[in-house]
């Protein structure tokens, strides 16, 4: 069982002389002001959730956009801060943006142009020659950053997702020393998908400039290398899982993401997560009622509409739940500075306010609105509360929502209705698998999660909470260490 003390050991076995860097664009701690006073906080994602506990273990340093309000005054001279705070392990670096900069770059090209282009999810991407040219000008901000970092010394420098598509193939010509790896954490589509991007040659070249590039499935890095042969002039190697271009050697692997089990089953037994579980079903009034969950970023690849509709058939044809049942839809909104995420939240809002008009009585509203930033403790105690939660997913790389409700399940006695469509379902079996654009069936799986014997409960979580306590984050970055070593890194 992989641990972060035996992570530490194969880190210091097989980089002993690199230093170890992480590279992304969400940084892992926030520093904002509240009522006048600097608070710090870990945002709510799933790439800082799966990364910090490794960089505890490893040290090192984290190179980020700092975009706290409060960041540039916890910095030293050098844009340094250690964390996490009462406990530093690591170093982070932070990078700034103008307001123009972000927009463009971050909300932009990253997330109106990427995002909906590797997500099948019938968006529609959005392609602006000004914001891949800011995107292009950030990518170098990140690469000169990292140089800074690691001046004349050896590293390995790990790259995070979509958003530093450019960064490998700089740090690459800028120091053949460097050892460069990205990790992918959304789905990479098939080649007809990816050509209507204008730019898609100049992204894959600066992917190329990895020694290594990991998805979450096979079946992403087949669609890469797909998309290699077919736009550059490149050799693909399909049995060793290879692309060879301009006389380097980029290894394509799969690494599927996880959670630190042991933490989060750990939490889940505090004694304060049962007495905010108390607090919940008094305060929201669901003392004796069944309670389903959905914990999500509101984004419009996560199925949230899908879900509701499936709840409000799921009541249409079984009337008998009614008064018994509720739904708790919970999430933080990101990126409304987009056009489609502020759709999203509309068409969630529309509803929402249709299924409880249809159905609530004066004692009952079946679906509960959470959304917004909420405490890790009240989480927590949502996550044990869910008699079921769904994870709707349209297109979804992983999807560590679903790993986190596992392993906070220590009483076994929860059930998972997990999209056909993350790549959580290839691990996560025993869930209820759906597709979620089929309401009907989805409608009948809230059914079955409800009528399901305790006794088949237990069975399903119980294997489903080894698979994920097995094959933890510690097990992933392990794997991608030993690959790393495994690989030639030559010219």
């Amino acid at each position: 069982m992989w641990t972060r003390e035996a992570l530490h050991e194969l880190v210091v076995e097989k980089l002993r002389d690199y230093l170890f860097v992480v590279v992304s664009n969400r940084e892992p701690y926030v520093h904002s002001y509240v009522s006048g006073a600097i608070h710090c906080d870990m945002p709510p994602s799933g790439l800082t959730t799966a990364l910090d506990p490794i960089m505890r273990a490893c040290g090192g340093t984290w190179v980020a956009h700092g975009g706290g309000n409060a960041d540039r005054d916890t910095v030293d001279e050098n844009d340094r801060i250690r964390v996490p705070p009462g406990d530093p392990r690591y170093t982070l670096r932070r990078v700034w943006l103008s307001k123009e900069e972000e927009d463009a770059y971050y909300y932009g090209f990253s997330n109106d142009a990427l995002w909906p282009l590797c997500h099948i999810a019938y968006t529609r991407p959005t392609f602006n020659e000004a914001e891949w040219n800011v995107y292009r000008t950030v990518n170098e901000r990140f690469a000169n950053a990292v140089l800074e970092e690691v001046g004349t010394g050896k590293a390995f420098v790990f790259v995070q997702d979509y958003h530093l598509t450019l960064l490998p193939r700089l740090l690459r010509e800028a120091n053949p020393e460097l050892i460069i790896a990205q990790f992918w954490h959304i789905p990479w589509p098939n080649p007809e998908a990816f050509r209507v991007c204008p730019w898609q040659a100049e992204i894959l070249t600066g992917l190329l400039g990895n020694h290594l590039l990991g998805f979450h499935l096979r079946y992403h890095c087949n669609n890469f290398l797909d998309t290699v042969d077919r736009a550059l002039e490149a050799r693909v190697d399909r049995d060793r899982y290879e692309a060879i271009h301009g006389g380097e050697k980029t290894a394509i692997r799969p690494f599927p993401i996880s959670i630190d089990f042991e933490d989060v089953a750990r939490r889940a037994q505090d004694e304060a997560v049962q007495a905010e579980m108390e607090r919940l079903k008094l305060s929201l009034e669901i003392k004796g009622m069944l309670v389903g969950m959905g914990l999500d970023r509101i984004d419009y690849t996560k199925g949230i509409p899908d879900r509701l509709r499936a709840f409000d058939r799921f009541l249409e044809r079984y009337p008998h739940y009614r008064n018994k049942v509720v739904f708790i839809q919970t999430g933080v909104p990101s990126r409304v500075h987009v056009p489609a995420y502020r759709r999203i939240n509309d068409e969630i809002d529309s509803l929402i306010e249709e299924v409880n008009w249809k159905y609530e009585t004066e004692h009952w509203r079946p679906i509960i609105d959470l959304r917004g930033p909420l405490p890790p403790l009240t989480v927590m105690a949502l996550r044990r509360l869910a008699d079921f939660a769904i994870v709707s997913s349209l297109h979804d790389g992983m999807n560590l929502v679903a790993k986190e409700y596992v392993a906070s399940s220590v009483d076994e006695r929860g059930v998972l209705i997990l999209s056909l469509f993350t790549g959580a379902a290839r691990e996560l079996t025993d869930a209820i698998l759906v597709n979620p654009y089929a309401t009907d069936y989805f409608a009948e799986a809230i059914r079955a999660a409800l009528e399901m014997p305790l006794e088949e409960k237990q069975r399903r979580m119980r294997r489903m909470r080894a698979i994920v306590q097995e094959n933890n984050i510690y097990k992933w970055a392990a794997d991608i260490v030993t690959e790393m070593a495994k690989v030639e890194f030559g010219a």
